[in-house]
């Protein structure tokens, strides 16, 4: 599948990769510093699937598999949000933090959005 994403899977592949990046951050500031245990793992697991089933996808070997792992990736983005947004609402990530950090995860599922759908016309 590589070869026919390749130039729409290094947006969705940076951005999905630097997004891990930043979710481990973040987990490290809210597990050591902030003292929140339970929330950010749910955070850090969901935050980090999101590239490795995007790495999945491009590395499957039908149509089917890739849009499969592309599904799953949108799913754990919608999942990272809800606990982005319930860490932002309990006051472990301040208002700067959640915006900053939702604007990165509102472009990563619209690009998932617009990638699927296409993958799905085309399929």
């Amino acid at each position: 599948m590589e070869s026919s994403f390749q130039e729409k899977d290094n947006i969705i592949r940076n951005k999905s990769f630097d997004f891990s990046i930043r979710i481990i951050n973040l987990y490290k500031v809210l597990y050591n510093e902030r003292n929140e245990k339970t929330l950010s793992k749910q955070l850090l697991r969901s935050g980090t699937s999101i590239g490795a089933n995007i790495e999945e996808g491009i590395a499957s070997f039908s149509k089917k598999e890739f849009i499969y792992k592309l599904q799953i990736s949108y799913k754990e983005a919608y999942e990272s949000f809800y606990w982005i947004k319930l860490l932002h609402k309990t006051g472990f990530i301040n208002d700067t933090e959640f915006n900053s950090i939702r604007i990165n995860i509102e472009e990563i599922i619209k690009l998932l959005t617009t990638i699927l759908k296409t993958s799905k016309q085309n399929s």
